[in-house]
């Protein structure tokens, strides 16, 4: 495998990963708050032998999973950043991030939270994977027509040649007229032309 084709695939593990450490963190932050975390810390305080109304048991599953929820979303933004930094394109990134982390949620609130899935959030899931992939497709769009001559530095617009010393003839005369107080025209708002 070359390093192009290995960079290219490493970006797109990044940005999955990130998503899926994005959903997680999401997770964690939402057992430090909910009420299922109080029926599983009396269901580990009842195991340990302890009353299952110890509120030490709680407080300490609940700043476990506090302390996940940090973990997990540091590690998310620097896989993230990693995955921007190899990428030929930051859209392409966030989309496949948006994207895993969107849908590892719904499998995670399912699975944890007992959360459904009715059509109207397939019809959302389907949408921001449309709207994803028209997002992408423009940006490449872009990168293209900026590719035949923005691309080049000695080019110029209509991909003819560009030589310094036309930049800096221009910027001689530009800087004689204002020297000289050449005003060539005022409309009525009184705009330099």
């Amino acid at each position: 495998m070359s390093s192009t084709a290995a960079k290219s695939s490493s970006w797109l593990v990044l940005a999955v990963a990130s998503g899926a450490c994005a959903a997680f963190n999401g997770v964690f932050a939402k057992l430090t708050t909910t009420e299922l975390t109080a029926s599983w810390s009396g269901s580990i305080a009842h195991a340990l032998g302890l009353s299952s109304s110890n509120k030490l048991v709680e407080y300490a599953i609940r700043g476990l999973f506090f302390g996940l929820n940090i973990l997990f979303n540091a590690v998310m933004w620097g896989l993230f950043t990693r995955a921007l930094t190899l990428a030929s394109s930051t859209v392409r990134v966030s989309v496949i991030n948006t994207s895993a982390n969107f849908m590892i949620t719904a499998i995670l609130g399912l699975a944890i939270f007992s959360e459904s899935l009715p059509g109207l959030w397939w019809l959302g899931a389907a949408m921001l994977v449309a709207g994803s992939v028209i997002i992408g497709r423009r940006e490449e769009g872009v990168k293209e027509t900026e590719g035949a001559a923005g691309s080049d530095p000695l080019l110029n617009a209509e991909g003819d040649a560009f030589r310094d010393e036309d930049a800096h003839e221009r910027d001689d005369v530009e800087l004689d007229s204002v020297r000289d107080g050449d005003k060539s025209s005022d409309d009525e708002d009184g705009v330099l032309k």
